[in-house]
């Protein structure tokens, strides 16, 4: 049998942050009735064999799945043990976000089979996390993760960001000793992106707003590597920090280039060498019952080849030249001898007995990496 990923969209939101492009909705609550049937409704008739998939991991994203009642969820989960095989160690994950969060929902997702949670938290600054429009304060954060921990939850993963505005050195070294304290299994540090259309990119143009200088960022970065590793946390993507064997298996998948499918709205799949994807229309999408898929690419070999190498490098151990030659039997070095050649020459990558990976300079030479084989 195949492995197989699931992605679950739930669009809906308490509140949007100011930095967020994800396809999610505040004030449309009206809607999540109807958006659950049809979501359920997708998955019901989903096409894929039974019998050829063995299922890994499942992951609810948002949007802030815990905004709705835990019901729905349980209620999506459940029919997803009905369509699908799943492995006997499957990983659930469900993203929640203090604020939206109670212990009896806690209680319920674990009830239910969720194993793994990903808190948003971003910071551990009550003024910058009011200042990018989070709902939550720092201490509610900690109730929650208490709760998680009381409940039964033995796989947490806390997400942060790094590079906000006026965010500074010390604050990031407060993130890291309070929540190092916590002794999560896992930690997610993402860098700030101002995005098209958000109301960061609208406040930024009008000065309200101001990005911290790149040296700024470059020295929170290599404060949060550092400081993570020196605790016993492995770095395993260029953004991700685990315990040893708390890896997220449904990144790794991705990463690793194995198949997914989406369900909801904007979702993506990955199946059989197609990607495709879901309406980012609400209306069309529970109008058209969530059948409506649109095809985004069908790859040939030069395209998985160019995309393998992409994904490879977000991981820490990067590219292994053997599993290259294996899957599509040519040499990577010699496929990608000029681009290679050139990075190496920039120290941006190390080329192995049997690997291909970044040096360690930082997040922004890695984008740098990746515009290479775009």
């Amino acid at each position: 049998m195949k492995e197989l990923g699931i992605y679950v969209h739930i669009p809906f939101c308490k509140s949007k942050c100011i930095y967020c492009d994800f396809i999610s909705f505040q004030g449309k609550e009206e809607m999540i009735a109807k958006y659950i049937d049809t979501l359920l409704e997708e998955i019901s008739t989903c096409d894929l064999n039974k019998e050829e998939y063995l299922v890994k991991t499942i992951y609810f994203g948002g949007g802030t799945p815990s905004f709705i009642d835990s019901k729905n969820i349980e209620s999506i989960l459940n029919i997803l043990k009905e369509k699908f095989n799943l492995s006997s160690d499957v990983e659930i994950t469900i993203e929640v976000n203090p604020g939206t969060v109670t212990k009896e929902k806690l209680t319920e997702y674990f009830r239910c089979g969720i194993n793994r949670l990903s808190i948003g938290l971003q910071s551990t600054n009550d003024n910058l996390l009011k200042l990018i429009g989070r709902i939550h304060t720092y201490q509610e954060f900690l109730d929650t993760y208490n709760f998680a921990r009381e409940v039964g939850f033995k796989n947490i993963n806390v997400d942060l960001i790094l590079g906000l505005p006026t965010e500074t050195l010390q604050d990031i070294e407060e993130d890291l000793n309070k929540i190092v304290s916590l002794n999560p299994e896992h930690i997610s540090c993402y860098s700030l992106i101002v995005e098209e259309g958000t109301k960061l990119e609208e406040k930024i143009k009008n000065r309200e707003l101001m990005l911290l200088p790149e040296e700024l960022e470059r020295k929170m970065y290599w404060k949060i590597k550092n400081t993570l590793e020196e605790k016993g946390y492995i770095h395993y993507e260029i953004s991700n920090f685990a315990r040893l064997g708390y890896e997220s298996k449904h990144n790794l998948a991705c990463w690793n280039q194995e198949e997914y499918i989406g369900f909801g709205l904007a979702a993506h799949s990955y199946i059989n060498n197609k990607r495709y994807s879901n309406t980012e229309d609400l209306d069309k999408y529970i109008e058209q019952k969530g059948l409506n898929k649109n095809v985004n690419e069908i790859q040939d070999k030069e395209a998985k080849m160019k995309e393998f190498m992409l994904l490879g490098l977000r991981k820490i151990s990067g590219v292994k030249i053997s599993e290259f030659k294996n899957r599509f039997v040519e040499n990577p070095i010699y496929k990608y001898r000029d681009i290679l050649s050139k990075l190496v020459e920039e120290e941006l990558i190390e080329i192995g007995l049997d690997d291909i990976k970044l040096t360690n300079k930082g997040i922004d030479f890695a984008n740098i990496v990746w515009e290479e084989f775009v």
